[in-house]
């Protein structure tokens, strides 16, 4: 049997800047373990709000995001910032790499974070995220000393290391050019094909959407293709 891990059940968002808009428009949709779902539209449609939604970032709107069968309505901010740390990885269009650190220690950061590890386990699991992705060599170089593509590799590293449920990413290719935004689409697809990992991205390109499992076309605030 599938199991069902992110679920969307009548998302509604308004902004009142200043006057009230409808920004989502009744969102539902599911994610079964292991899928490797994109989210597409024209820029303003409501993409990146219904990823923030989602990620539990947040926190005002109607409706109700139920992650690993567990509903995030009514949960305090520190019980979902657990959430966050421990059940979704995140890579963003801009790695977000402390450049005082090294590659390792930023990989290891949310994991410290969690304290469900010692520090050498941390290290040790953080080296095989790196293997995984074939970037171990870079493992004690300064992140502002690696280039683009690598630095966004290590975001991805970095998103797996409490080995989330859901890894989502808002544009993780956004800003990288043709050759590396195929080595990180190629991460995620061995991501999902060899270890079940389940990932929701959004993203503005059509070929990385069209390799995905699945995926969800909005516009103007409303999902018109379920994928």
């Amino acid at each position: 049997m599938t199991k069902t891990i992110l679920e969307a059940q009548n998302i509604t968002k308004y902004f009142h800047d200043p006057v009230t808009t409808k920004v989502l428009n009744n969102i539902n949709f599911k994610i079964d373990k292991g899928e490797f779902v994109s989210i597409v539209g024209k820029s303003g449609c409501g993409k990146s709000t219904l990823l923030y939604i989602l990620s539990t970032m947040d926190t005002d709107y109607e409706g109700d995001v139920i992650i690993d069968k567990q509903s995030m309505k009514n949960k305090k901010e520190k019980q979902l910032a657990s959430v966050r740390n421990e059940k979704i990885g995140f890579v963003f269009q801009f790695h977000y790499l402390l450049n005082e650190f090294s590659v390792i220690e930023n990989v290891m950061l949310p994991g410290l974070k969690l304290g469900k590890h010692t520090r050498e386990e941390v290290e040790s699991r953080a080296l095989q995220k790196l293997k995984m992705l074939e970037i171990d060599k870079l493992a004690l170089k300064k992140a502002n000393k690696i280039s683009g593509g690598e630095k966004q590799r290590v975001a991805i590293a970095r998103a797996l290391i409490n080995d989330p449920l859901i890894i989502m990413g808002d544009e993780p290719t956004g800003n990288l050019d043709k050759k590396n935004s195929s080595i990180v689409f190629d991460i995620f697809k061995k991501l999902s094909d060899e270890y079940n990992q389940t990932l929701l991205i959004v993203t503005h390109d059509q070929g990385f959407a069209q390799n995905t499992n699945r995926t969800i076309i909005m516009e103007d605030g409303k999902i018109i293709n379920h994928g």
